[in-house]
């Protein structure tokens, strides 16, 4: 994804110095990396296998209320970032970012379905059994009839969450 050079600190030979300008952009780029890193549950940190320091920090950042502490602790991450791998960082960054959105698009698609069936016809039906062959129908069919039902009475969504729970059981998500 990036290389090194962008986060690194050091002149990019011995003739150039870094300008002050780029200083403050590797800065910046140190500190949104460590950004993307407080939005991980505890489980995925420990799995990054971050520095004791850094890890310390950013758990530290989850108790900061105040927003203005809040940034001045992602600008202190930033400095504790200069020592670590910023590629296998990012890397690891972006296989869990990868995996969420996956994990979002299968959600919307299952939202698209509950809504289909519920306000479709019985094509829409026979649409999601030929894709989802597993599907118990008489289940479906009662499932769909009962959101129908309460949708017509204006009542609270209870029997469209049963649908879509069913509908992510047999998605296997």
């Amino acid at each position: 994804m990036s290389d090194n050079s962008k986060f690194s600190n050091m002149p990019l030979n011995d003739d150039e110095e870094l300008s002050k300008t780029e200083a403050k952009r590797q800065m910046h780029a140190l500190q949104t990396l460590g950004a993307r890193l407080t939005k991980l549950n505890k489980e995925q940190l420990a799995k990054m296998k971050l520095d004791d320091r850094l890890h310390l920090a950013i758990e530290e950042f989850h108790r900061i209320k105040s927003n203005g502490a809040q940034k001045r602790h992602l600008q202190y991450i930033g400095k504790i970032m200069r020592t670590e791998d910023t590629d296998k960082i990012e890397h690891d960054l972006g296989l869990y970012e990868a995996g969420q959105q996956a994990h979002t698009q299968t959600f919307h698609k299952l939202e698209r379905w509950r809504d289909r069936l519920i306000s479709e016809d019985n094509q829409a039906l026979q649409s999601y059994i030929d894709e989802n062959p597993s599907a118990d129908v008489q289940h479906l069919r009662q499932l769909i009839r009962n959101a129908k039902k309460e949708l017509s009475l204006e009542k609270p969504p209870a029997a469209a969450r049963k649908l879509f729970k069913y509908l992510r059981e047999v998605a296997g998500a």
